[in-house]
């Protein structure tokens, strides 16, 4: 549960340390005295965006931070706890301790004891830690989908939801790739002749990469074979023939620089030099000679090099522009064609695949359909029987399911959640209700009921008694009060019925300091609880009458407590009581 809440620098907040107690706590004040601004700073606690204007005005940085006391419940060790265990957090007798900072230029850092985490993590062990829920919880309730994933939430069904849904995906994109198919072979059966031919064509010619290139090279080679043989001969000749061509005129160099190289040592490097460049050019002569007498015409052989050049051109102009290309689109037409030729096979293998995905599907969708079926009916009972303790003696709840006729992603059938308002009335949508007192009475209604399901140690309420009072409000009350036996409660609320029904009061007032408007925090007992519950009811808190009738709502409040305490089960292992303080002063907020 949340032990307390720590606020600095935000809004009109200047410091606050607002303790709260394991049960029902009632959060009142005039409107406009800030009681918004407390669950907007928890808000930002449990993940909520943070903008620069949220700070205090003139404040650098603000801060809220909130300290949570976990236990285990009937051995079972709290989701929290193995969260953090995955997260490297450590906890500490079961405390954990969520802070968030913000600065003036928008940005926000978060911790969990201590350990810097991504206000994404911070969200995630929030959501497990505090559930809210407010009159804008209204407008969601109202989406179809939203009625659809309370009922599986309440009838343990989203795991079968969950794999509803991939398994229709599944079977979509297998019945796209049929389709695909399908169409592809129609393509390819309007194009098998020309296909086959393409085929045959390509086949036939065997080609290969880089085949064009190397039967150009061979054809230069052929047809100017005289030239070439005569060049290289030429060059041999003029490079080692006699005495007086270049490796001779070196041989006679090489005789001067041995005679030299009795004198003067530096002869040895030159004489080095002058061999490596001999042995070369000798290298080269030898090769020449060799070239000019391998190079012989063939005309033959040129002509067959010329006809088959004249076909992968032909090739490449058709399917080119390279033979690579010309490779690929053999490939493919292969391919397409056996789209044709073995269609009877392949579309029995995916007819087959489709059918047993489709009856995977109806599986798994019956047995959603049956859960929820089981979980419409409890839900409804379990709504319907709170609306006359709401003031609704003849309403009643219930989730409609009506099927589709196919198989959706999200199952087959639709939920929808209908009212009866009273006797003799049709059942017709949530989102017909007109009156916003009775829209009110039924979502807390659905709140109550779902909270029964929910993990979460701490429930907010804010002002989900809109449009209620009178004896509707005292019930209201009663029902937040049962609520809290099994969860730590906080309910902002201006009805002096709900007030009274506290386990710990805090008021919330606006004041000036300094020039400087701020807000005030207090936890009332005794007289100046009196004093509260009058302003409330609309008196004159300062008249006796006024006060008189506060005492009796407040000892009606605690008459009836005694026996809804003793009805309702222990919150964690902790028993349920009020802080025994007559009048405590919340530091400056």
């Amino acid at each position: 549960m949340l032990v307390e809440l720590r606020i600095r620098n935000i809004a009109v907040i200047d410091s606050v340390m607002l303790s709260l107690a394991p049960a029902l706590n009632v959060l009142t004040g005039e409107t406009g005295a800030g009681k918004s601004l407390i669950v907007g700073a928890l808000g930002l606690l449990l993940g909520d965006r943070a903008a620069g204007d949220r700070l205090r005005t003139g404040a650098d940085r603000g801060s809220v931070e909130g300290i949570f006391e976990l236990s285990n419940h009937n051995g079972t060790r709290h989701t929290v706890f193995q969260l953090l265990d995955e997260r490297g957090i450590d906890v500490d007798n079961g405390t954990v301790v969520l802070k968030r900072e913000l600065s003036a230029g928008g940005r926000s850092r978060a911790w969990i004891n201590a350990t810097p985490v991504t206000v994404a993590v911070l969200s995630e062990i929030g959501a497990h830690l505090v559930s809210v829920h407010g009159q804008h919880e209204a407008q969601f309730l109202m989406q179809p989908e939203m009625q659809r994933d309370v009922l599986d939430r309440y009838a343990n069904a989203r795991e079968v939801g969950t794999r509803v849904a991939a398994l229709f995906v599944q079977l979509h994109e297998l019945q796209s790739r049929a389709n695909e198919r399908v169409a592809l072979r129609r393509e390819a059966e309007r194009r098998a002749d020309y296909l086959r031919f393409l085929v045959a064509e390509i086949s036939d010619a065997n080609v290969q990469d880089g085949e064009d290139e190397r039967i150009d090279g061979e054809i230069r080679l052929l047809t100017h074979a005289q030239e070439i043989r005569q060049l290289s001969a030429q060059a041999a000749t003029a490079l080692d023939g006699d005495d007086s061509t270049v490796v001779g005129q070196l041989r006679n160099v090489r005789r001067t620089l041995v005679a030299l190289s009795r004198f003067d040592t530096n002869a040895e490097r030159w004489l080095t030099a002058l061999d490596e460049a001999s042995y070369s050019l000798d290298e080269v002569a030898r090769e020449l000679a060799a070239f000019s007498e391998e190079v012989e015409s063939n005309p033959g052989r040129l002509q067959r090099l010329e006809s088959r050049r004249d076909l992968l051109h032909q090739l490449l102009r058709k399917y080119g522009p390279t033979m690579h290309d010309v490779g690929a689109t053999l490939e493919r037409s292969r391919t397409e064609l056996e789209l044709v030729d073995g269609a009877a096979v392949s579309d029995a293998a995916s007819q087959r695949e489709i059918a047993a995905a489709r009856e995977t599907l109806q599986q798994a969708s019956l047995e959603l359909t049956a859960l929820r079926k089981i979980g419409a009916a409890t839900f409804s009972k379990a709504v319907s029987d709170l609306l006359p303790e709401l003031g609704m003696i003849d309403g009643a709840f219930r989730v409609s399911l009506e099927s589709n006729g196919t198989i959706a992603s999200h199952g087959a059938e639709d939920v929808a959640f209908q009212v009866v308002l009273n006797a003799g009335s049709e059942w017709r949508a949530l989102s017909r209700v007109a009156s916003g007192g009775e829209l009110a009475r039924i979502m807390l209604a659905l709140s109550t009921v779902l909270a029964r399901l929910q993990q979460v140690p701490t429930l907010v309420f804010d002002e989900v008694d809109a449009g209620v009072g009178g004896t509707v409000a005292w019930h209201v009350g009663a029902l937040m009060r049962r609520v809290a036996g099994h969860h730590q409660v906080l309910a902002i609320s201006h009805l002096a019925q709900i007030a009274a029904r506290a386990h710990h009061h805090v008021v919330v007032r606006k004041a000036e300091h300094g020039g400087v408007t701020t807000a005030d925090t207090a936890v009332v007992t005794n007289d100046a609880r009196v004093v509260e519950i009058a302003r409330m009811l609309g008196g004159d808190s300062d008249r006796e009458v006024s006060r008189a009738h506060a005492r009796e709502l407040l000892d009606r409040g605690a008459s009836d407590m005694g026996v809804l305490d003793r009805s309702m089960p222990a919150v964690g292992e902790s028993a349920v009581k009020t802080p025994a303080v007559s009048q405590r002063r919340g530091k400056r907020v």
